[in-house]
Order: C-alpha cells, then structure tokens, then sequence
C-alpha cells in the first residue's frame, strides 16, 4: 500500500524550501548547489521533489528560458504554523496549554526567552481583559 502524502513538509522537502525561501527564486541546480554535500542529493531527487512541492501548494514556478524557477508560494512562518498546528492536534490534545508545559518541563530554556514569554503571557492576559 502506497504512504499517504504529508501535507505539511517533511524533513527532505524542508531542506529544499529552507533553499528557496533563502533565495527567494530557485532553479533546481541552484537548491542543488545550495545544499551540504553530505548527505549527498541527486539531481532527480531534487527536481521530484520540488516537483512534490508545487504539488503540495508550497512552490509554483516560472520558465525562464529551459530552467523551472520555483518560487515560494507558502511562507516560511506559515509552514512553520501549519506544523505546530499538526504537532498540537497530533501530540498535545489540541491543547497549546500541553504543548508549553512540554516544552517548560524537558527543555533547557535562556533567561532572556523566559522574560519575553512572561511577557507575551501579561499581554496576552491584558488583551483578554
């Protein structure tokens, strides 16, 4: 039986739109060139993967003379939310609450990203009240 497709990105289609979004403008030798010669990717690998892309809705592309240049279509923050939303529904319940508390409780957070969240946390608070 055939994988279901992901609808957000996964980690090899992440490594070619983090190329994209970064140029603005792609063709597929440029992500190509773009990417850390370890591991190592193919040229066809690369195009049928932008191709799974455009697919998606992520990329569109333009024809300039015999290249496909592939452009964003999806923001960076976007897929960025479109991912936390899967995470949440797929792990925490729907809840954002069960998400932070995760976070809080196993990761090692700085002082200073403490102090911003507290204050995102009093004005979200006042934005309520």
């Amino acid at each position: 039986m055939a994988r279901q497709k992901s609808p957000t990105l996964t980690e090899a289609e992440l490594r070619l739109m983090n190329v994209v979004w970064e140029k603005g403008a792609a063709t597929a030798s440029d992500v190509l060139d773009a990417l850390p010669r370890k591991p190592a990717a193919a040229y066809s690998t690369v195009v049928t993967t932008l191709r799974i892309l455009e697919e998606k809705g992520y990329l569109r592309h333009t024809k300039e003379g015999r290249a496909f240049v592939y452009h964003p279509v999806v923001d960076r923050s976007a897929a960025s939310l479109d991912a936390v939303r899967l995470l949440l529904h797929r792990f925490f319940k729907n809840s954002p609450e069960l998400l932070v508390l995760n976070v809080l409780k196993h990761e090692r957070i700085d002082p200073e990203e403490l102090r911003r969240l507290k204050q995102l946390i009093e004005e979200s608070e006042a934005e309520q009240s």
